[in-house]
């Protein structure tokens, strides 16, 4: 009977200490996949960051070398109402002295660009640009088309390439707001209808 109740003892203590140890590799192995999915996110949103600042780099070299696109993703009309648009046809473009304005909805009517809105072509003057403490670009040109000439207030944030302009017609006070990715002219995949 002694020997059956050691026997129990060893073999209870065997379990218990086995139980532990699966315990204790069990907490383990759950730290280390913390540290592991702490260490993924870290490596990841340094990346990104790295890439923000590498975009911001290159439109703020864009701005200043004058060959840039504002390719819009989102329009805010005069009265605040807002439509998501497609970017390749939505854009602010800037080629040295020349520029061109361009929006197009998404509509059955064919617009005057034969795209569903209005392409403006023309000499890009008066351009300025400021940096701001914070690394905030603003830049404020005139596009004088043929028959339309507009005021743009370009706003580019320190962080990435995210970007908005404000287009504001001098012979109407439909003024538009355009918010996208501001990338350098060669980078661009812009779609350009008919111009006025």
């Amino acid at each position: 009977m002694k020997k059956f109740i050691t026997l129990m003892a060893i073999m209870l203590a065997a379990a218990t200490a086995g139980n532990l140890y699966a315990q204790n590799t069990d907490k383990d192995n759950r730290a280390s996949r913390k540290e592991q999915r702490d260490a993924e996110r870290a490596r990841q949103k340094a990346m990104e960051e790295t890439e923000n600042a590498r975009a911001y780099e290159n439109a703020v070299a864009a701005l200043k070398d004058k060959q840039f696109v504002l390719e819009a993703d989102q329009v805010t009309f005069k009265r605040g109402r807002s439509a998501y648009v497609t970017s390749n046809t939505n854009f602010v473009l800037v080629n040295g002295e020349r520029g061109s304005v361009q929006v197009a909805f998404n509509t059955a009517f064919a617009g005057p660009n034969g795209i569903g809105g209005v392409t403006v072509d023309g000499n890009v003057s008066g351009l300025t640009m400021k940096t701001s403490k914070k690394g905030n670009v603003t830049c404020n040109f005139s596009v004088q088309g043929v028959g339309i000439s507009a005021q743009v207030f370009l706003t580019l944030n320190r962080g990435g390439n995210e970007a908005s302009v404000t287009i504001s017609p001098n012979f109407s006070s439909n003024t538009l707001t355009l918010r996208g990715n501001l990338v350098p002219l060669e980078e661009s995949g812009v779609f350009k209808g008919r111009s006025l």
